[in-house]
This record gives structure tokens, sequence and C-alpha cells, in this order.
């Protein structure tokens, strides 16, 4: 079965954001940079922004992300967010105390209707989350 997996696009925060998520969740990172292939970009200034990221979990969870170099047209997401669930409502609580530095809260974690917990917000970084711990 193919994999569907969340890739971010930043304009040069991708290396700091990947960073922060590996903090958070843990896992191994893996960054190759424009540098590493000749003519990817036109301005040395840019040889260390980030040509791809990915993040792979202890959980099996994989998250990547890129820069978007001054010639290519970015847009800042919007419309979409990183949902992550299916942990204990301690673990999306360890999860939320450490995304939520420095964010947004757009609905505090707490319990939903359907139980469990669940909270979301927007990181440092801009990008939108929705956690949701089980119910136990």
């Amino acid at each position: 079965m193919p994999d569907l997996n969340p890739y971010l696009s930043f304009r040069t925060d991708a290396r700091p954001a990947l960073e922060f998520y590996q903090s958070v969740l843990g896992g191994e990172l893996g960054i190759s940079v424009f540098g590493d292939f000749p003519d990817m970009v036109q301005d040395p200034s840019q040889q260390d922004l980030v040509m791809h990221g990915q993040l792979n979990t202890p959980d099996g969870l994989v998250l990547m992300a890129s820069d978007t170099p001054d010639g290519m047209t970015y847009e800042k997401p919007q419309g979409i967010s990183v949902s992550l669930s299916g942990n204990t409502q301690e673990v999306t609580q360890q999860v939320w105390d450490k995304l939520s530095e420095g964010a947004t809260l757009t609905m505090p974690l707490d319990v939903p209707p359907w139980g469990g917990t669940f909270g979301m917000l927007v990181d440092r970084f801009g990008i939108a989350w929705r956690l949701h711990g089980d119910p136990e």
C-alpha cells in the first residue's frame, strides 16, 4: 500500500521547523540542501536551504518539508492541518505542551463531545495542528 505523508512548505524555515518537530516527536531527521545538487538554485546564499527534509519517528510517522528558494512561487500553507491522533491522552498532552511553545492556540486541549482529548493550534512556524488523544 502506498504512503500518504504530510509535506510542509516553508520559505526559509524548514530546517528549524524540522529540528523543532524532531524535539517534539523524536526520531531520525535527514536533510538534503539545495547546494547538494548543482544548479538547483541560482543564488549562492540559498545553497543551505532545505531541498528535502524527512523526519521518521519511532512510532512510524513520516513528516517531510522543504524550503522554497527565490524564483519559485511560495504561498503560506492554508486550509490544511497536520492531524496527530491515536495516542494516549498523556502522550497527546506531552506533544501539545511542546508544540504549543510560541504557538497560537485555536482550540485549547480539552475533552470534546466524542471523548478523549482534542485541541488545535498553529505552531510558531505557521503550521496548523490538530491533536486527539484517545479515550481511556
